[in-house]
């Protein structure tokens, strides 16, 4: 296989048959002849015992699974899991965790395995957690966690290390992991906080340090490929749902209800589908991935309409960043970002509320009674 290591952020390595392995970059990259270690996982009798539990070096996971006979192999990603050899012996390992950006159902559990795997899996004592996101690094106090510390925090809501979005300053960051002797990273945050994870690992390259940095997706929006969910995902679309029956309630309520729900899920229709497929009470479900428009034959006018005349009320579910395109905004306003960096979306819901009723003010004999719910 040859490899293209040229950027520092992906390893592509090419192979046969059309095959692409989108790898991540590792400090055996720049550190050579680094020595390992067998897993602690080898002498645990919990895990010893069963076969194929490590993952080969050679494992990856393809990106799409239904292919043609005839097609190339296509994109492939590393495999994640333990493996037979590890970088670290438990007692040199010292680790942090920091939780970034916005709230998300099941921060607490994320940080309470991380702890708990590191210290009866892999026998590692030394865990720090950093306080307030990634200004904690330089300008707050840490937390020492040990598995009696994060024992029950699962039960709680929130992040018991506090979270922020922005306070990204590259050099002080590393300079507080180098001085506090850490080598392990864990980063749980989203979009905005992973792109500053990648500008910690080449800053922590460039110096040439041994640490480990690893992102932790927090997403409930389960727009990462190939996995099987993110955490916080089944929570959201159990909220979801209670917004989406309040919709139907008000709508089946009165004569020519129309509830219109927006959800979250910034530009993947996940949560909006799997809500609208749990409740079975949604009338039209409108995703990004799904492209759609307003007026003449086809179009969610000529739907709304026809749905009212046959069942007297419907329920309209919209993803947030489903129909961005049709909003006449400024593209000023389209260009704003929040603290962490990520594009702000208009206001799809609020948006086609205002439309659909404009458009049936004109039809004198269909009036309506629209109710809007935002579930953010």
């Amino acid at each position: 296989m040859a490899s293209n290591d040229s950027d520092s952020q992906m390893k592509i390595v090419h192979g046969d048959a059309g095959y692409i392995l989108e790898d991540v970059p590792h400090f055996a990259d720049y550190i050579p002849n680094l020595p390992t270690y067998p897993n602690p996982l080898r002498s645990n009798p919990a895990y010893s015992v069963v076969k194929q539990y490590f993952v080969h070096m050679d494992d990856t996971v393809p990106q799409k699974v239904v292919v043609h006979k005839d097609s190339p192999r296509g994109v492939h990603f590393r495999r994640a899991g333990p493996r037979q050899k590890v970088y670290f012996k438990s007692d040199e390992v010292h680790a942090c965790i920091v939780t970034c950006g916005g709230l998300c159902p099941g921060l607490n559990t994320v940080i309470r395995e991380i702890v708990c795997g590191l210290s009866y899996m892999y026998g590692v004592n030394k865990v720090l957690g950093i306080d307030g996101g990634y200004r904690g690094f330089y300008s707050k106090n840490t937390i020492t966690l040990t598995p009696k510390v994060v024992n029950d925090i699962h039960k709680r809501g929130g992040t018991i290390l506090g979270t922020s979005r922005g306070g990204h300053d590259t050099g002080k960051i590393v300079d507080s992991i180098q001085d506090r002797g850490i080598n392990q990273v864990y980063i749980i945050g989203g979009d905005g906080t992973q792109r500053g994870a990648t500008v910690i690992y080449e800053e922590v390259r460039r110096r040439g340090l041994k640490v480990a940095i690893a992102g932790i997706p927090k997403t409930i929006d389960n727009d990462i490929p190939v996995i099987d969910k993110s955490f916080g995902f089944d929570t959201a679309v159990e909220e979801a749902q209670r917004a989406i029956n309040a919709a139907h309630v008000e709508a089946e309520s009165i004569e020519n209800g129309i509830g219109v729900v927006k959800l979250m899920g910034r530009y993947s229709g996940f949560i909006a589908m799997y809500a609208t497929l749990a409740s079975r009470d949604v009338d039209c479900c409108l995703i990004p991935e799904s492209p759609f428009y307003l007026e003449g034959k086809g179009g969610l006018f000529e739907f709304i309409e026809k749905r009212l005349k046959e069942n007297g009320h419907m329920v309209i579910v919209i993803a947030e960043g489903a129909g961005q395109d049709l909003l006449t905004e400024s593209m000023q306003a389209m260009d704003q970002k929040d603290a962490s960096g990520n594009k702000l979306l208009q206001d799809v819901g609020l948006w086609i509320s205002h439309k659909i009723k404009d458009h049936f003010a004109r039809k004198d004999k269909m009036p309506i009674n629209l109710k809007y719910i935002e579930n953010q």
